[in-house]
């Protein structure tokens, strides 16, 4: 990885959770600093690119944020009417302790694999925020649905919002295992085994397997309520059919007597 310096200096990070994808094949804007993840050196700053939907800035004022926003309104894939975002001051301190430290995070160089580490941090961080709140809101519909099922015995409910909600839920877990990775350490200490401390400090900061594990019990829940009512709305409409293939039965009988005994 190249390990080219960041000017240093107190700056602020900046993730945003721009949408579910960054199309970042034919990137070309800026001085590339590290192809993966994608860095570059930005309006006399350091953006970090996640093909996950997650842009994460060190040091960039608003008219650097509008300018790339501006690069990237083509790039993001089924982008969100609000951003998801987190903010956290940075400090290098060359022989300081490097890690949280109150309201800062303290490193000891500001360079590219440092910012990375850091960067990728921040942009898991966004992603589990976005997907707690919608896994939320997924929990509070399948709720009712459960009490429902307490109080009547049935589901009382149509197939196609029971399917959305499993639908939902699979789609979910498909963006942090398959795509974020929020499990999964970052490539860049396979190159730098020196940051594992710095990597775990902040995760442990930000809790990341914590909620990882806390939105995966939600899922979970949220998975066998809704394939349950499922099975029970299917488990009822295969009952209906077998008594209207009772009654169809006793009709055709009806009508066979009829013909044998009434018309001859």
């Amino acid at each position: 990885m190249n390990a080219k310096a960041i000017p240093a200096g107190p700056l602020q990070a900046v993730a945003r959770l721009l949408g579910e994808r960054l199309r970042l094949r034919d990137w070309s804007e800026g001085e590339v600093l590290c192809p993966s993840p994608l860095v570059v050196r930005w309006h006399g700053g350091v953006v970090v690119l996640f093909r996950y939907g997650v842009v994460v800035g060190f040091g960039l004022d608003e008219a650097a944020w509008s300018a790339l926003e501006v690069r990237l309104a083509d790039r993001v894939v089924q982008p969100f009417p609000r951003p998801v975002e987190e903010r956290v001051d940075v400090r290098v301190e060359a022989e300081a302790w490097e890690g949280p430290v109150g309201e800062v995070v303290v490193l000891r160089a500001f360079d590219v694999p440092r910012l990375s580490v850091l960067a990728d941090i921040l942009a898991k961080s966004v992603v589990l925020e976005h997907y707690e709140e919608t896994v939320s809101a997924a929990f509070d519909a399948v709720e009712p649905l459960a009490e429902r099922l307490e109080r009547s015995g049935g589901p009382g409910r149509g197939t196609r919002d029971l399917v959305r909600h499993i639908g939902r839920t699979l789609r979910i877990r498909h963006k942090m295992v398959g795509r974020v990775e929020v499990a999964e350490k970052p490539e860049v200490l396979w190159e730098h085994p020196e940051l594992e401390r710095l990597y775990a400090r902040l995760e442990d900061e930000y809790e990341l397997r914590e909620r990882h594990l806390a939105l995966e019990r939600k899922l979970d829940l949220i998975a066998d309520t809704a394939e349950t009512l499922l099975e029970l709305l299917q488990a009822g409409r295969s009952l209906r059919v077998e008594w209207y293939i009772v009654v169809l039965i006793v009709v055709e009988i009806g009508l066979t007597l009829y013909e044998l005994f009434v018309r001859h």
